[in-house]
């Protein structure tokens, strides 16, 4: 019975540095932040930390007067959090799977929900997608990383990265929608027959069009989102 003493699970579970620098992923669902300066999280995904760091959620007014009005548009969906000090910090978001990704002088979008965590070398944007605002609340904006450093995005199960190429556009789900290369602008196209089909409006009415050279990441799962109420 020695495999089900505490012992053993202390082991088998325990944290072990990797040496993987700046981030480190402690389990598929776990992201160790190895801090010594500062570090940019979504709001609300520490699950613990050991040393002196604090925590301040991103000022509205930090990037400036344009982006306290999309931050007031969009509500609390890709609230930031700014953790500086010195020592181990541990991210999770829902138990959703954790992918690193090193930017090098590259642009990426990422879906506000799906933002876990980037390095201050990173710059970012919010940028909303103004033409289904009326339709959803949670999958209208995104935000866009640029620069050189590491970024931290999350997804439901195990994510599928498809290729966009001139000619062959790449038509996805919203809700379902993780990523995409910062050379790339969806277009947002309604199914009518589809919807017709269901018979009233729904998340798959509503589609992405990804069109020209890139990539789009998506997962295989449907975020729900808020029904936005239009009058």
């Amino acid at each position: 019975m020695s495999r089900f003493s505490i012992n053993e699970f202390i082991k088998n579970t325990e944290q072990i540095d990797k040496g993987e620098g700046f981030f480190e992923l402690e389990t598929p669902r776990i992201l160790e932040v190895n801090l010594e300066q500062m570090v940019w999280a979504k709001a609300g995904s520490m699950i613990a930390y050991n040393g002196k760091i604090k925590f301040e959620r991103e000022g509205l007014l930090e990037h400036g007067i344009g982006t306290m009005f999309k931050k007031a548009f969009t509500g609390e969906g890709t609230s930031l959090m700014k953790a500086t000090g010195q020592g181990k910090l541990y991210l999770a978001d829902k138990g959703k799977k954790i992918i690193i990704l090193h930017l090098q002088n590259e642009a990426i979008y990422v879906n506000g929900n799906d933002l876990l965590a980037f390095e201050p070398s990173i710059q970012h944007d919010i940028k909303l997608m103004r033409k289904i605002a009326g339709m959803m609340a949670g999958g209208l904006f995104n935000v866009r990383c640029e620069g050189t450093g590491l970024v931290a995005i999350t997804s439901h199960y195990e994510p599928l990265t498809l290729r966009v190429s001139p000619g062959k556009p790449i038509i996805t789900d919203p809700n379902a929608t993780i990523a995409w290369s910062g050379n790339l602008t969806p277009e947002f196209q309604t199914d009518i027959s589809f919807k017709t089909f269901l018979g009233r409006g729904s998340g798959e009415s509503i589609q992405m069009r990804f069109e020209g050279d890139g990539f789009v990441i998506v997962q295989p799962f449907e975020e729900v989102y808020m029904q936005v109420q239009t009058t």
